[in-house]
């Protein structure tokens, strides 16, 4: 056993070291940061980084995921697929045997779509006029329109579209991402997650959680204002050299204790992670520090606009972890409950002319962006929610939309996706998947394949099993997305 730390002059306990050094204890969880510089080098030699590159399965050109993940499940018939046949029968009910609406909430009349839909690009792909800025790009889109999902919750669907999952305690996409792959900085994180000011999903960080994987494979959580990290600054009054001393004593300390209990995979991943956090400590402060760019490109994402400021400045961010090497960014827009999210039960016109608004001209310039600087060719991007809604108006006096996970739309676009097309399609109201039907576990699949790995060979021991990310029931990678 170690001394007591209390018996070291100038200093009470561990806070003390985590206090001084800049810290605090929410830094425990950038375990992720392992070190692969020789900073460590005797916790190196017994214990290898499970952050260490690793060689895909197969050769790939994506190298980077972005998840921009619609919180809250917009509206199919209002985004990517269109439904004439809505215009025809608008407000008449509906009397089909599809098993819509949630919470006991009443089913109205079917509803059109108030929001014109258009060709775009050579492919003629239709898109919807709440994404002016995205249609230009309608030649990379490959939208597929045949999702469907295994719940018609909130809490649950978020942590299936990110987790495979329906419960609590399983390892997110981007986890198995950096269990996969390892990663490429050594500065930041490999999996990085901006949520909406509002509020986050619900489930809340189980939807970036490690699970029963070492924590080093978590999400870690960035703010896009101000210091990205809690606690990451050194506290006023405290030198460089001081800072650089206390965690030098800490990793001695650590490291006796540590030779004592070998295998210890999650106190060697503690130590690593102050050193780490020192490091990011400028480099993190850096990348969001958006101030950098010049003005045209921050009127480029929105920042100057109230409305698309907040998720211009996470993809501005995002386009700059990507060029450090950060292996998964997810983004969330729409945070807290209801109209604040896409979950547009009482208005769905209003709530998703709100937040297409929000989200349309910065994703749009991350796109751009992505194809200017050549990241395009190594980045594969996700857009869509935990599922899709209703084309029925939820009961008679409210133009919202109840919930739909028998059938909605997601897009992937950028490395190896095959663009400029519509794969499936729901029924002629809109209600289910039924043409070339995609199970949320059938796009992590191909996903992960985009990325090199092959999700039936991409395993992780625990509870006697070896457990799979697209689970043990028979899935598949979406032949048609793959250029």
């Amino acid at each position: 056993m170690i001394s007591p730390l209390h018996s070291s002059p100038g200093f009470s306990c561990r806070r003390d070291f985590l206090a001084r050094a800049g810290g605090g204890f929410g830094l425990l969880a950038l375990a992720e940061l392992m070190t692969r510089t020789g900073a460590l080098p005797r916790i190196e030699a017994s214990t290898p980084s499970p952050l260490a590159p690793k060689a895909p399965h197969f050769r790939a050109k994506a190298k980077r995921a972005v998840f921009l993940f619609m919180n809250g499940g917009p509206s199919q018939v209002d985004t990517f697929d269109p439904k004439p046949t809505l215009t025809r029968y608008h407000g008449q009910p509906y009397t089909g045997d599809a098993k819509v609406g949630s919470n006991g909430r009443p089913i109205g009349k079917l509803m059109q779509s108030p929001f014109e839909f258009r060709r775009h690009g050579r492919s003629g792909l239709e898109i919807s006029s709440l994404f002016p800025h995205t249609s230009r790009f309608a030649d990379d889109l490959c939208v597929i329109r045949s999702m469907h999902a295994d719940t018609a919750a909130h809490a649950s669907g978020c942590l299936q579209m990110n987790s495979g999952s329906i419960f609590i305690g399983k390892p997110c996409l981007g986890a198995w991402l950096t269990y996969g792959l390892g990663t490429d900085n050594e500065e930041l994180p490999s999996f990085v997650v901006m949520t909406d000011p509002r509020g986050g999903p619900i489930g809340s960080a189980s939807n970036w959680s490690a699970g029963y994987m070492p924590a080093a494979y978590q999400g870690t959580l960035f703010r896009s204002v101000g210091s990205p990290l809690l606690d990451l600054a050194t506290p006023g009054g405290v030198s460089e050299s001081t800072q650089r001393s206390s965690l030098d004593l800490l990793r001695r300390l650590n490291q006796e204790h540590l030779e004592s209990r070998p295998g210890e995979s999650e106190l060697a991943a503690r130590i690593a992670s102050y050193e780490t956090a020192y490091r990011m400590q400028a480099s993190a402060a850096e990348v969001v520090d958006v101030g950098r760019e010049s003005t045209a490109t921050r009127e480029r994402y929105g920042l100057d606009n109230p409305v698309t400021a907040d998720f211009g400045r996470k993809c501005l961010i995002t386009r700059r972890l990507l060029e450090r090497g950060v292996r998964f960014v997810q983004l969330y827009s729409g945070g807290g409950h209801i109209e604040d999210t896409w979950d547009g039960h009482n208005d769905c016109i209003g709530n998703h002319r709100l937040h297409a608004a929000e989200t349309d001209r910065p994703i749009a310039a991350l796109m751009a962006d992505l194809k200017r600087t050549g990241l395009w060719d190594e980045t594969v991007l996700i857009w869509g929610g935990e599922f899709g809604r209703t084309p029925t108006s939820e009961g008679v006096d409210k133009p919202g939309r109840d919930h739909d996970w028998h059938g909605f739309s997601m897009w992937l676009a950028g490395a190896g996706v095959r663009g400029g097309q519509a794969i499936g399609a729901t029924d002629e109201l809109g209600f289910r998947a039924v043409e070339d039907r995609c199970h949320v576990s059938d796009l992590h699949a191909t996903l992960l394949h985009l990325m090199g790995l092959d999700h039936t060979r991409l395993k992780f021991f625990h509870g006697g099993l070896d457990q799979r990310l697209t689970s043990v029931v028979e899935r598949r990678v979406i032949p048609q997305v793959l250029a």
